[in-house]
């Protein structure tokens, strides 16, 4: 019924609903993903069978269907953040700081930052994995040693940088005024 609407909606609209694309997640605590398993119910959207998935992509975050975030950490720390910093690290030598800070925050910083409102009540594990990623980027950036002394000094003082759960703060923070003026804006408007 529901699916029928959005289907004939996104029809209207000169739009298709893509089974190939649409993920299904059953999502609650382990225990009950674990009881029901893969073998809980799937969609049908058409003719096309959805089968229900351990883990669902949302705008390049990944969700489990216990809703956590381990994975989606996982993936933006290894698969992305530190093959960046290891590309940028081999080219070093041939960039100044401004350009390794450039690199830096187009390929790393703005991926630790990405969606970063969903870590903003996520254990200290999760967000010390970012704030590794961090560190490595602070080295890159500064062209020092992982054991070399006064990392904190470096992100602090020279970089101006916040550590992870700052930075989640920050910036969950500072979307809310702009979140605000929008709802007001519309308000007024009708």
């Amino acid at each position: 019924m529901f699916i029928e609407a959005v289907s004939h909606w996104m029809s209207a609209n000169r739009l298709k609903l893509n089974a190939d694309k649409t993920e299904l997640v059953w999502a609650g605590s382990r225990r009950g993903s674990a009881l029901l398993g893969s073998a809980g119910p799937s969609l049908q959207l058409g003719t096309e069978k959805v089968a229900v998935s351990d883990q669902v992509r949302v705008f390049r975050v990944t969700l489990t269907s216990e809703l956590s975030l381990d994975k989606h950490v996982a993936n933006v720390c290894s698969a992305t953040c530190f093959y960046w910093l290891r590309q940028i690290r081999r080219v070093r030598r041939s960039l100044d700081e401004e350009s390794t800070a450039t690199l830096v925050h187009a390929f790393v910083t703005s991926r630790v930052d990405y969606c970063n409102a969903i870590v903003a009540q996520a254990s200290k594990s999760t967000t010390d994995k970012l704030q590794r990623v961090m560190n490595a980027a602070a080295r890159v950036t500064s062209d020092t040693r992982k054991y070399d002394h006064g990392l904190t000094s470096l992100l602090h003082d020279n970089l101006h940088w916040l550590d992870v759960p700052q930075r989640v703060q920050y910036r969950t923070v500072s979307c809310v005024p702009r979140s605000i003026d929008i709802c007001s804006t519309r308000h007024h408007s009708t």
